[in-house]
């Protein structure tokens, strides 16, 4: 029998798909008896948090946390000091009393009222943060992508574990009811054995120019900025928004949006991480400043599964699913639905998209030249809100998180993977998943990618 599901039948089985489908997805990572340890919060509290990265990633998140109403606000931290004032001003507004702003993120660690600190650096500093809270004794949302590299995502999980932190990462469709539900259909076996699964990031963009170095703007710690990446002067070009653009500070889009879709993928075809990867591409459609490409293609192969990533930042004919699509009964015009996921069964097809959009399952048709026939769907929404609900409850259950930092680490290394082989020369490359490092031939050169080189005193400790 064909399913189509509604929006109202998804949202009223919701409560049983979840817990049906993290699990079968993560049941090992699930505690299965929750109770209050050391650090936890009682329900009747409210839950005291703190932020570091006052940009617009981390102002979306504060705005959206302390309108629970059992979240408060200790600390607002940023070096760029305005970006903090000026956060803290607004939330002050929500609260009724404004948190202090800081510059150094040390303050936040040594702060006692602080139970948990939400991480919203550019990408090079999310490692050092964590894993300086988890031994502050704090709890973790830290955004997407989980970590800088797979030296530093892979200290972020023994810090979780050594300290007993709960670390969840902005990955918030392992939230989505809709997300859970496309779990349970692929689960059930209805798209047959998936061999291949294509993963979309096709977005648009422009030109990206570099200014000349400049004198840091007041009241900026840009020292503290860089952190663990290379000392050079200030330039407005490597700062705020910038520094998507260099693999200095971050991965590119492929750590940045392709994360989101990365994760689904690997979540949903039930794999770790692959034997094999193939990344080629380059700066193809502008030629410009920046040394992350605007143009890759990426495979990866796993024992039985073949996945790969398109990502591009010049298409403008792409829709990254309007906010109609996202909050609405609608579904995406899937050509040109940028951050799509594609899974091809030997039974059926299932398009994906990521953030709301939903998802709907194809089969064959008569005569073959047409459209085939939908035979299940499901309407989606944004999940910010149930990713939030879940970390603060499992800030005072003790649970592990839907997005749990090993999780959000072995996501993130899909992105190092093919940044890494494009780096070294576009080679393909074995990967050891046991020892997160690279093997046989160009392994040399892939390895020396695995753990830069961090600038004193911006270190993460070893052990954490």
């Amino acid at each position: 029998m064909d399913k189509l599901y509604t929006r109202r039948q998804v949202l009223s089985r919701s409560g049983k798909a979840a817990a049906a489908a993290a699990g079968v997805a993560t049941a090992a990572s699930v505690l299965p008896t929750p109770r209050l340890a050391a650090g936890a919060v009682s329900a009747l509290e409210k839950v005291t948090l703190a932020v570091v990265g006052c940009g617009g990633r981390g102002c979306t998140l504060m705005r959206d946390f302390v309108a629970r109403k059992d979240v408060d606000v200790s600390l607002v931290c940023d070096v760029d000091l305005g970006r903090a004032k000026s956060l803290s001003r607004e939330l002050g507004n929500a609260l009724g009393k404004a948190p202090d702003a800081v510059t150094d993120y040390r303050r936040v660690m040594d702060s006692k009222e602080t139970q948990a600190v939400v991480v919203a650096t550019p990408d090079h500093w999310h490692a050092l943060v964590t894993v300086h809270a988890c031994r502050a004794s704090k709890d973790v949302y830290v955004e997407k992508p989980a970590s800088y590299s797979i030296w530093d995502g892979r200290k972020m999980v023994e810090a979780a574990r050594k300290y007993s932190r709960v670390v969840q990462v902005g990955l918030q469709n392992r939230s989505a009811p809709y997300v859970l539900k496309a779990l349970e259909y692929i689960r059930s076996g209805e798209l047959g054995k998936i061999l291949f699964c294509r993963v979309c990031n096709l977005k648009s963009g422009g030109p990206f120019n570099i200014p000349a170095d400049s004198k840091a703007p007041e009241g900026v710690d840009y020292d503290a900025w860089l952190g663990p990446a290379p000392a050079r002067g200030f330039n407005a070009g490597h700062f705020h928004g910038g520094w998507y653009n260099f693999y200095a500070y971050c991965g590119g889009d492929m750590g940045n949006d392709s994360s989101h879709q990365l994760d689904i993928a690997r979540w949903l075809v039930g794999k770790d991480v692959p034997k094999t990867v193939h990344c080629a591409g380059g700066n193809l459609a502008y030629k410009d400043a920046r040394d992350v490409p605007d143009t890759q293609l990426a495979t990866f192969e796993f024992d039985d599964l073949v996945m790969t990533l398109e990502n591009t930042q010049w298409a403008p004919y792409m829709d990254k699913i309007a906010g109609d699509v996202r909050q609405g009964d609608l579904f995406p015009y899937w050509p040109q639905c940028s951050t799509r996921i594609e899974f091809y069964g030997t039974k059926a097809l299932m398009f994906l998209g990521r953030h709301g959009g939903g998802w709907q399952v194809f089969v064959g048709s008569e005569p073959k030249s047409r459209p085939g026939k939908i035979v299940a769907q499901c309407y989606g929404r944004i999940p910010d809100e149930p990713h939030k609900e879940n970390v603060v409850r499992c800030i005072r259950t003790r649970e592990r998180p839907n997005a749990d930092i090993e999780e959000g680490h072995r996501s993130a290394i899909l992105s190092h993977l093919g940044n890494i082989s494009y780096r070294v020369g576009a080679r393909k490359l074995a990967f050891d998943a046991t020892t997160e490092t690279f093997v046989g031939e160009g392994a040399e050169a892939a390895n020396r990618l695995v753990k830069p080189p961090y600038r004193d005193p911006y270190v993460i400790p070893d052990p954490v």
